[in-house]
């Protein structure tokens, strides 16, 4: 199987499990990757250059998808807005710029673990959009859906074996993230804890809100 694959932290526990997951005998199978950013993972999975992938909510509407994402119950730190007089998109992102103009604010969204440096940093004046979504809503935020063309079984199987695994990430893995992003193993952790993966009944609700105003928004 062919995944899209982003390498920000915000997936380090999936993907450490994938290949826990791969190398078992009773779920074994063969993944291959392509890696990207959110917005270049949406472009390969739309030219069906990959299998499956975390495709960002707003491109996600129309796929067959799992119950598994990207999930910020409130807050999500990663994902932040930069006041400014103009608004400037995140090349990299694709339902958080979407996010910022149904939220109706100005300035440079940024994504990822460089938001997540920046929100480290101490930038008081740096708004959490997810933060801002529940603070106007009360939902939960998805920024992505764990999206498939084929394998169905396969993956249904992989998201629900995911969302019943509880392993805590090694202390080398931690190290060797931290040494990639520049962020200390405790502020990943720290970062881990508010990001959620299990598409439940109010995550659910939050993401058909989404779609429902981004509509409106292109009317």
């Amino acid at each position: 199987m062919l995944f899209g694959k982003i390498e920000y932290l915000n997936l380090l526990p999936f993907h450490l499990f994938m290949k826990r997951y791969s190398r078992s005998t009773r779920h074994y199978m063969s993944f291959r990757y392509k890696k990207g950013v959110p917005s270049k993972i949406n472009a390969e999975y739309a030219a069906r250059r990959v299998d499956a992938a975390f495709i960002s909510s707003i491109k996600a509407q129309k796929e067959s998808y799992v119950d598994l994402g990207i999930i910020a119950k409130k807050e999500v730190l990663s994902v932040l807005l930069l006041p400014s007089n103009n608004f400037i998109e995140d090349n990299a992102s694709a339902s958080s710029n979407v996010l910022a103009n149904i939220l109706g604010l100005q300035g440079e969204v940024i994504i990822g673990d460089r938001a997540l440096r920046h929100y480290l940093d101490g930038d008081t004046s740096a708004i959490d959009l997810a933060k801002r979504w529940h603070e106007k809503y009360k939902l939960p935020f998805v920024f992505a859906l764990l999206c498939y063309h084929q394998h169905d079984k396969e993956i249904k199987r992989l998201a629900s074996s995911f969302k019943k695994s509880h392993s805590k990430i090694p202390q080398y893995q931690l190290q060797r993230a931290a040494k990639r992003t520049k962020i200390a193993p405790a502020a990943i952790q720290h970062y881990l804890s508010y990001i959620s993966y299990e598409l439940d009944t109010k995550a659910k609700a939050g993401l058909h809100k989404f779609w429902h105003l981004a509509q409106q928004k292109e009317r």
